[in-house]
């Protein structure tokens, strides 16, 4: 275990799920990480239904056109401190969709993204060492506040 692990765990982290354009992949790999063989909750890691409960943003998929006021509301609604995860290749470069009509691009272009989580899709390991890892950055952030 790492050593600022112990130090992160303290609280549950709240994670509100978007998914902005995705073949829902990733979607499912996220739901893999919740089943009972991973079981993301024992950690902490809670699925909310509203973004204004949340301390991250899991974000799946390009920005589409029609999505992208949509996924800034998203963002704003979220108490600080916030933390933002792009799941999927989709997200992070645009992928196979990169030259698409209807995109706006990676969710980069549209808000700041503290963890990249890749794959296509990714396993529902390489999500919860994101997760950790924004847990991480959360637990700094609140302590330097």
């Amino acid at each position: 275990m790492a050593k600022g692990l112990p130090k992160a765990f303290k609280k549950a982290l709240w994670v509100y799920h978007c998914n902005s354009g995705s073949c829902n992949g990733c979607d499912i790999e996220i739901i893999a990480a919740l089943c009972p063989r991973y079981d993301a909750e024992r950690f902490g890691i809670k699925l909310v239904g509203t973004p204004r409960h949340a301390d991250v943003l899991l974000i799946t998929g390009p920005v589409t056109r029609q999505l992208v006021e949509k996924v800034k509301h998203a963002y704003e609604q979220m108490p600080d401190p916030k933390a933002v995860i792009c799941v999927g290749n989709c997200g992070n470069t645009g992928d196979v969709f990169y030259e698409s009509y209807n995109l706006v691009g990676p969710i980069d272009n549209v808000l700041p993204v503290d963890v990249h989580v890749i794959g296509c899709p990714p396993r529902p390991e390489n999500i919860i060492n994101g997760v950790v890892k924004a847990w991480t950055k959360l637990e700094t952030l609140e302590a330097k506040a």
